[in-house]
């Protein structure tokens, strides 16, 4: 029911203008000060033409009530009707009962109650309605129409129904022309291959792109991926993230880490940077496998993942670091490509190319190659001295992840610190030969066995001198040694890290700020030339 009294401006208000109906009659007895108009009303406010079949005119107030087949037409873009329906002149609001529909050109809205003020083009419901477009259907227990803006706002639950998803929400703003949406709050977007949920974000219903923040993660049946800022196109199965990127797979226990991803679904492939890490977990320990730029590319079975520029990687009983690092899932391969280094225990394994082949059975490492330049070198247990052994390549066996046994070969040279059961020293023993196998019991060289005419001599400590102790080649690297897993990113990505919970801590603090559309959302019309640009404003107020 609308208020009849007049506002301070009422003196300046248009009259109500009968334009047509068949029989007017006027009761003082029955309606005092009102006229009954029967039979195809027809009246004008200011430009907006109402028709029913019957209708009370209170002349005085510039108040009409109106039954049967009511409508009004605002221009030939807006049209109400109803049963009943109220209208006062004064104040340019109407009220509409009984089955009331308001319709535009693209979309229609049916509910219990209807309210439309004129003065700011506004349409209120307070009761279940069911909002219909082309490709939607909108279902909330209430809501409010912006005429000018062609755009509802929804405070309570609200859902939007398409044919490749659902999106629910208790504070939701959506551009009808432009399928935009904004939600605000705990809010879902489910389909038949993925799940997003999200407290602040943008969705485009036309083109199935969107932009969350807050909480947000998009989750497939196999990965969940978690940002700070998540883009999604969904005609693409395209995802990318930034700032604490976080994915999860669930079938194959691995988690992705770093400050910007790009996931293709379709392709199961991912690409990261910004303080990247593969963190994959092999018989309950982590293997950490970091790189300037991390690739995961295949199916489960055939997963390939590439780490480059700078690469290491560390578990609790191995670490290393080199160029590039290429390991196949399929395979149980994995090759580390320029300058590699392993630390293994007390061992230290350099050599131009090195593969680390595991068990997919056991998920525990097999063998070892060092190809081309193998060196191997321990310190020794008591003294400042290194043991050393280097040849053209090496070839070791692992036994519960620990190196047991090693073979060198080709032009091998060794210098090994010999000592008793007193672990007093004997001499150094100095050798060339074809071949050697090494046994290494708990990380250490235990014994030492060389093949085909090994030429060997035993220095006592005084007679071999310092710079005679280390073979050519020889670099102790042990500052470099990987010893944690934080080890594994360099100075200037840590100091990314830093900056960036910095500023999400310093963001969290101040005040709310109203959504932007993320860059790649606002492009989107770039790279698609063809489609025709309908973003709204970046910021939309209520």
């Amino acid at each position: 029911m609308l208020l009849a009294s007049k506002p301070a401006s009422a003196q300046k208000a248009k009259p109500i203008i009968i334009e047509n109906a068949d029989h007017f009659d006027i009761n003082q007895a029955e309606i005092p000060d009102a006229a009954l108009l029967t039979g195809n009303v027809r009246v004008n406010h200011d430009g907006v033409i109402m028709t029913c079949n019957k209708a009370y005119f209170f002349q005085k107030e510039n108040y009409l009530k109106a039954f049967g087949n009511f409508q009004m037409v605002q221009g030939d873009t807006l049209y109400m009707n109803s049963e009943y329906a109220e209208y006062n002149g004064n104040v340019k609001q109407a009220f509409a009962t009984g089955k009331p529909v308001l319709r535009t050109p693209d979309m229609t809205l049916t509910t219990d109650t209807i309210h439309f003020d004129r003065n700011i083009q506004q349409a209120y419901y307070n009761s279940p309605g069911t909002i219909v477009n082309k490709e939607n259907t909108l279902k909330s227990k209430s809501g409010r129409y912006y005429a000018k803006e062609k755009k509802f706002q929804f405070l309570t639950a609200v859902t939007i129904t398409n044919p490749k998803y659902v999106i629910k929400s208790n504070h939701l703003d959506y551009y009808n022309n432009s399928g935009h949406a904004y939600l605000f709050g705990p809010s879902t977007i489910t389909g038949d291959k993925d799940y997003i949920y999200t407290e602040k974000g943008f969705y485009d219903n036309k083109k199935n792109v969107g932009h969350f923040l807050r909480k947000s993660y998009i989750r497939y049946k196999d990965r969940l991926i978690e940002g700070d800022s998540l883009y999604y196109d969904r005609t693409r199965e395209f995802a990318s993230a930034t700032n604490n990127v976080k994915i999860t797979d669930s079938i194959n226990k691995g988690l992705v880490k770093g400050h910007y991803a790009e996931i293709y679904k379709a392709k199961d492939s991912m690409f990261v940077t910004k303080r990247a890490v593969a963190i994959n977990l092999v018989e309950n320990d982590s293997v950490y496998i970091h790189g300037k730029k991390l690739m995961i590319t295949g199916k489960p079975e055939n997963r390939v993942i590439r780490a480059f520029n700078n690469a290491r990687f560390y578990k609790t009983d191995m670490s290393g670091k080199c160029d590039s690092i290429h390991s196949s899932q399929k395979e149980a391969l994995t090759k580390l490509i320029g300058h590699p280094i392993i630390w293994n225990g007390k061992n230290q394994m350099t050599g131009d190319v090195m593969h680390l082949i595991g068990n997919n059975n056991t998920e525990k490492l097999d063998s070892l190659k060092v190809l081309n330049n193998a060196f191997l070198i321990a310190k020794d247990t008591v003294g400042n001295g290194f043991n050393q052994v280097k040849g053209v390549n090496l070839y070791g066996k692992f036994n519960d992840n620990k190196l047991n046994e090693a073979d060198v070969v080709k032009n091998t040279e060794i210098i090994y610190f010999m000592r008793d059961d007193k672990q007093e020293l004997i001499g150094i023993n100095k050798s060339v030969s074809s071949r050697i196998n090494l046994k290494l019991k708990d990380n250490e060289i235990d014994e030492i066995t060389q093949y085909d005419k090994p030429d060997s001599d035993l220095y006592p400590e005084t007679k071999l001198p310092e710079n005679a102790r280390k073979l050519r080649g020889f670099i102790w690297r042990e500052d470099e040694r990987i010893r944690t897993k934080d080890d594994i990113f360099p100075v200037e990505e840590n100091e990314l890290d830093d900056k960036i919970q910095a500023a999400k801590k310093a963001a969290e603090l101040k005040p709310d700020v109203p959504m932007k559309v993320r860059k790649e959302t606002k492009d989107y019309d770039k790279n698609h030339p063809s489609e025709k640009k309908t973003l709204p404003p970046p910021n939309p107020q209520n």
